[in-house]
């Protein structure tokens, strides 16, 4: 009867990841706000004058690519199995 009480009992809860998952989770954090931070700026203080500037290599290629490749590593640090 003790054996029927224990497989009834819901195990105890620990962490969803360990420790090397929060750290891949946190680094695509880091990289999606290194992308954002890479698309600001560029604009102009009066609004009648066009600034080319926000059209650079670095605000509409690589800041995206960036953004992209923080979000790849999200999906990866969920889908990645642990190691028990």
């Amino acid at each position: 009867m003790n054996k029927a009480l224990k497989k009834n009992q819901p195990e105890a809860q620990g962490f969803v990841f360990e420790k090397r998952g929060y750290i891949i989770l946190l680094s695509g954090i880091v990289l999606i706000i290194i992308g954002f931070m890479l698309m600001s700026g560029g604009g102009s203080e009066d609004p009648k004058v066009f600034n080319p500037e926000i059209f650079s290599f670095r605000r509409i290629t690589l800041a995206p690519l960036v953004v992209m490749l923080g979000f790849a590593v999200e999906v990866y640090a969920i889908m990645r199995k642990p190691k028990i």
